[in-house]
């Protein structure tokens, strides 16, 4: 349907949109434009009378081109709760996500979709993220949050995107705890765990730098 990639997480708060900038990053210094799209987004506040996302803006902030917000964030729910919660009186129709999708990919060269929470995340009564990938078609690369725990998070993710049968482009380590011990060892378990190649590892920072955090990002032929 498109070149570009969906990225998912091993949780909410992984750093998914962190992961996802920085991939703009990185592919705009390849010479590409590029868009972005949180299609789904919960946790949204008033902004100019409108609900928005502090991520899907930064998202939309870094996009190659000025592209309307209603396409970047597609559902924007108030409640900080699962969408499927969080969506009850406007619950999320997945064919007019992909019509969004269709739309931007139209604009650039490269289009990167960021899911919510992680991969079986229920979007409506029916249908979850992975359903949501399933539809698009792009390749996934799923961001780790590297933090206790994050072993069996990132296995347990990593075998279920498996068994969609979607393709599968890589995996990012997300250095989201600055205490914590082994950080080396995790990614060296992870590395030696997972069968896709690590895309990148994005060191700890209290507050971004894209243009560097893009430089930490690699990927194999094709991409």
């Amino acid at each position: 349907m498109g070149k570009g990639f969906f990225i998912t997480g091993t949780d909410t708060n992984a750093g998914k949109t962190w992961a996802t900038v920085a991939l703009m990053r990185y592919f705009k210094a390849q010479g590409k434009s590029v868009a972005g799209m949180k299609p789904v987004a919960s946790g949204c506040s008033f902004q100019e009378g409108k609900l928005k996302n502090e991520d899907a803006l930064l998202i939309q902030e870094n996009a190659s081109l000025r592209i309307s917000y209603d396409l970047i964030n597609f559902y924007a729910y108030e409640l900080a709760a699962s969408p499927h919660i969080a969506g009850t009186k406007n619950p999320v129709n997945l064919k007019k996500v992909v019509a969004a999708f269709n739309a931007l990919k139209e604009l650039t060269e490269i289009v990167l979709v960021e899911g919510a929470g992680g991969w079986y995340t229920p979007l409506n009564e029916r249908e979850r993220i992975s359903d949501l990938a399933k539809l698009l078609g792009l390749p996934v690369i799923m961001v780790v949050a590297i933090r206790l725990g994050c072993i069996n998070h990132a296995i347990l993710t990593h075998e279920a995107i498996r068994y969609s049968g979607i393709k599968y482009a890589g995996w990012m380590a997300a250095c989201t705890d600055p205490k914590l011990l082994n950080l080396k060892e995790n990614i060296q378990t992870l590395q030696s765990s997972l069968d896709v190649p690590l895309v990148g590892v994005l060191p700890y920072m209290k507050v971004a730098d894209f243009n560097f955090l893009g430089k930490q990002l690699q990927f194999p032929k094709p991409y």
